[in-house]
């Protein structure tokens, strides 16, 4: 194992009492300092048991929300208000890898808030990862990869069901994540952001990205390692026999084995795992920072709400 570690101060935290969404209003300008500083902030002990109460502190936020039912998002989810929904409704057995979110798509939120309402009994940790970081040390062990994904961006090959799958991660139906109800509208959505699709026997809708950026340049001069790679390699079934990786560089070349083996390990060695406190709140830069969930085993509620 790599032998690195998450920043010190990372993620920042806030604990105080009192309600989240009062909290939230008159702090946010520090909120937003400490989330430009670390990429995430985590609020510890402010009251908030629920899924309204959390919904009352994204909207004391005072950003544009950035709506499930908008998203390419491959995930089954369920809303609880129209900003606020389930995290993933994939079991608890399943992990759930590193990725920023909908990297894997032209369209996705700048930030990410999380609440758990309610804790796993065990695992059920949200691994963090700062990109940056990775983006840093990938450069002095594999600068080669780097130069080509900053070069050639990437492209995901995807396969939607017909209808929704929430034993799986990616099991969001053709029809949710396109917001169409026949095979005509999917083609013209897909069209107008420059995917490739088929249609397969079985009413599934395999699709490929466009090339999409694999590099992302920060404020600050930074450089991210923003996408879905670690997610899509781990996670991500192939297609065509299981000969066709879901992920590959924008001309079509594959992407070394040994280059993605390198990015996972270095991706675990640099995440803090956030284990859940009922009533907890984190805000995620999801420009800077991946996110994932470990495996758990009982009941477990953590919701989310995205920022446009």
């Amino acid at each position: 194992m790599i032998a690195l570690r998450p920043p010190d101060t990372f993620p920042a935290v806030v604990t105080g009492d009192g309600p989240a969404a009062a909290h939230v209003a008159a702090n946010k300008s520090e909120i937003d300092a400490a989330l430009a500083s670390e990429g995430a902030v985590l609020l510890r002990g402010f009251e908030a048991s629920d899924g309204q109460a959390f919904d009352a502190a994204v909207e004391a936020y005072g950003e544009k929300a950035f709506t499930y039912d908008e998203s390419l998002s491959n995930a089954v989810r369920v809303n609880v208000t129209p900003r606020v929904f389930t995290a993933n409704e994939a079991p608890p057995e399943a992990g759930i890898y590193l990725h920023h979110e909908m990297a894997q798509t032209p369209i996705f939120p700048s930030k990410l808030f999380f609440f758990c309402e309610i804790a796993a009994e065990t695992g059920g940790e949200t691994p963090l990862c700062r990109s940056d970081c990775v983006v840093e040390a990938l450069s002095e062990r594999a600068s080669g990869f780097v130069d080509r994904l900053e070069r050639l961006g990437v492209r995901y090959r995807h396969t939607m069901p017909g209808e929704n799958d929430a034993q799986s991660g990616q099991g969001r139906s053709w029809k949710s994540t396109l917001s169409a109800e026949t095979r005509e509208a999917a083609e013209v959505k897909l069209a107008s952001l420059g995917y490739e699709w088929r249609w397969l026997d079985n009413g599934a809708l395999a699709v490929t990205t466009p090339v999409l950026p694999a590099i992302r340049k920060l404020p600050d001069g930074s450089r991210s390692f923003f996408n879905q790679l670690i997610a899509a390699w781990r996670g991500w079934a192939a297609d065509e026999g299981g000969s066709v990786r879901p992920v590959a560089y924008g001309d079509g070349s594959a992407i070394d084995p040994d280059d993605m083996a390198l990015a996972v390990e270095l991706g675990e060695a640099l995440s803090y795992n956030l284990a859940w406190q009922p009533g907890d709140i984190a805000l995620v830069d999801n420009h800077r920072v991946m996110h994932g969930r470990r495996p758990f085993t009982g009941r477990r509620r953590v919701l989310a709400s995205l920022i446009a």
